[in-house]
């Protein structure tokens, strides 16, 4: 069964539209200026505290002091924590040792390297995207080849392409960012159709 991510969320409508439609997780861009989702801690609490509990909020982090995806995960903000920079091995074992929660890593997948570095994270899952995340560019999937572990794949997919990810790679979780959005915003439509999509293929 593939699950669903709807990340970047900023505004109360964002979690009112992902209520409404139910995917597995969302996600939050926490402290990243340049990001145009990027939310405050505060900010983040504030609409977290909103979201229907069977959906897991995700923060998405780059570069962050590690001791700041701890708190917020310790203050239940978050529970997941998806780091999307150039965070390490040790990075990771600090954050294993200042909360439990599960860890994402992110990788960019330019070649048959870049996966083979991501079987290596002691991540619980890792994350495969294009470039630094939110492009809404695709990469050649064919590169991921056969994986062992859980992973998500990220990166440009859209309702025009999201069954043919979920059937030609059988990721654990697809991550939908900019392919539900209209004009720079979450779109409340697309985000159900990409919800249903998914859920269609568990039948």
């Amino acid at each position: 069964m593939t699950r669903i991510k709807i990340c970047g969320l900023s505004r109360e409508e964002d979690i009112a539209n992902v209520n409404e439609a139910g995917p597995d997780y969302c996600g939050f861009i926490i402290q990243v200026p340049r990001s145009r989702r990027n939310v405050s801690p505060e900010r983040a609490a504030e609409l977290s505290i909103r979201l229907d509990g069977r959906i897991t909020p995700v923060g998405v982090f780059v570069n962050a002091p590690a001791e700041l995806p701890a708190r917020l995960a310790r203050e239940g903000i978050i529970r997941m924590i998806q780091l999307h920079g150039q965070e390490d091995e040790d990075y990771i074992q600090r954050l294993r040792g200042l909360t439990d929660v599960p860890v994402i890593q992110a990788f960019s997948v330019a070649s048959r390297e870049d996966v083979r570095r991501a079987k290596d994270s002691s991540a619980d899952y890792v994350l495969f995207d294009q470039g630094a995340g939110g492009t809404g560019k695709t990469f050649d999937w064919g590169l991921i080849g056969s994986m062992d572990r859980p992973f998500i794949l990220a990166g440009g997919l859209t309702l025009e392409n999201l069954t043919e990810a979920v059937k030609r790679v059988r990721p654990w979780c697809v991550d939908v960012s900019s392919g539900v959005e209209t004009e720079g915003y979450k779109d409340q439509e697309k985000i159900k159709a990409a919800v249903a999509a998914v859920r269609r293929m568990e039948e």
